[in-house]
This record gives C-alpha cells, structure tokens and sequence, in this order.
C-alpha cells in the first residue's frame, strides 16, 4: 500500500481554485478533469508496457505499448463520473466499469446500490475515481470488490483526502498492491465526517444539488 501526494505548481493552484466557494459548476467540472489528468501521470507511470514495432515515415522502429488486459477505469457514482473524462484522454482504449456508493449520513458507513463491472478482473489494473477520501469507508469497499474480483492492482485518484481516511486505507490494504494518489491532504475530519477544509459536495459541486 502506497500514498502518493502529488506536489506541483499547477497542481496546487488548481485545488485551490477548486476549494473556491465562488467556483461555478462549469468551471469546477473543468478544474476536476484537469486535475486527474495531471494526477494521471503520477498514478500510471508502473503501467505494464510490451515491445512493439512500428514504421514511421522514415524508417521501422521498435516502441512500447500497453500490455494486455487493458486497465479497467471504475468512477464511484456519483461524484467519480465527473473524473471519468481526465483520465480517457490519457487512457482512451480503456473499459469502464461503474460503481455506485453511497454513504449513510448517520453512520457514516457504505454501502453498495449499483455494480456495472466484470465479475472476473483476473490481471487487471484497476483505476478507481473518486473526488473526496474521507472517512475511507466508500473506497476501502470498493477496493474490496475489486481485490476479491482478481485484480492485480488497484489505484485510486482522489482530489482531497482526509488524514484519518488515508490512514483506513493503509491500514486495511497494509499488503495489498493499492494506491492512493491525490492532489492534497487536508487537515482532517468534523463532527459529521467532512474533510475540513475541503471543497463542500463535489456531487453537488460538479452536478448539482439535485
């Protein structure tokens, strides 16, 4: 288990204006697609390549290319869909799964209402995406699913973790191959399990209080 804080100029600016309360939907949703682009590279770079040849115009060469299975991007619904497109551009042969969390406001625990994925992941490379790492619970049973499906790696893009959701998750998956990249960890949790300072709902933030 591994927890990756990306630290980046372009980075840092963007989470703040995302932070903004003044931040329209548009502009958020943009911000969001940016980010993970940029949390991309980090989170892909122990992606398995094979040799490859190829002809440019001038003469044959040898390359890389991805190897096979393809990975598997999985935002958690509904706030991970606004993530989905950041991570295509990069990965556009990928398949898309779907899953769907949702937390009990009392409790605070999970639990699972929508499951649009494989039932095997034998080798696969999981990316999961999901804008806020709070309590840990939402991820950490997503993770579950997947490792008990046969991936063989799973990576999680956030855009704000809280300290005590990224110390679930390492904690849970000490010896598992799982990773948590995200762009900023906050100071910590309130009373009601918000990350503070946060950015509010990114549901609510990228599509609306609906």
């Amino acid at each position: 288990m591994k927890t990756l804080v990306v630290q980046h100029p372009l980075i840092a600016a963007k989470v703040t204006e995302l932070r903004d309360i003044n931040t329209t939907m548009p502009r958020f949703q943009a911000l969001a697609t940016e980010l993970v682009t940029l949390l991309a590279f980090e989170a892909t770079k122990n992606l398995a390549v094979v040799d490859t040849k190829v002809v440019t115009p001038v003469a044959p060469t040898s390359g890389k290319k991805l190897a096979e299975p393809i990975p598997l991007i999985v935002p958690i619904l509904r706030a991970g869909l606004g993530m989905l497109s950041g991570l295509q551009q990069l990965l556009p042969d990928a398949e898309v799964g779907f899953l769907g969390v949702v937390r009990n406001e009392e409790t605070l625990k999970p639990a699972i209402y929508a499951d649009r994925m494989p039932n095997r992941l034998d080798g696969r490379t999981i990316f999961l995406l999901d804008p806020m790492l709070a309590t840990g619970g939402s991820l950490i049973s997503a993770i579950e699913i997947m490792l008990e499906r046969g991936a063989k790696k799973v990576v999680a893009i956030t855009l704000i973790s809280a300290p005590e959701g990224v110390a679930a998750v390492e904690q849970k998956f000490a010896n598992s191959d799982v990773m948590v990249v995200t762009s900023a960890l906050d100071e910590k949790l309130n009373e009601h399990g918000y990350i503070v300072p946060g950015l509010g709902d990114a549901g609510d933030r990228l599509f609306g209080a609906c």
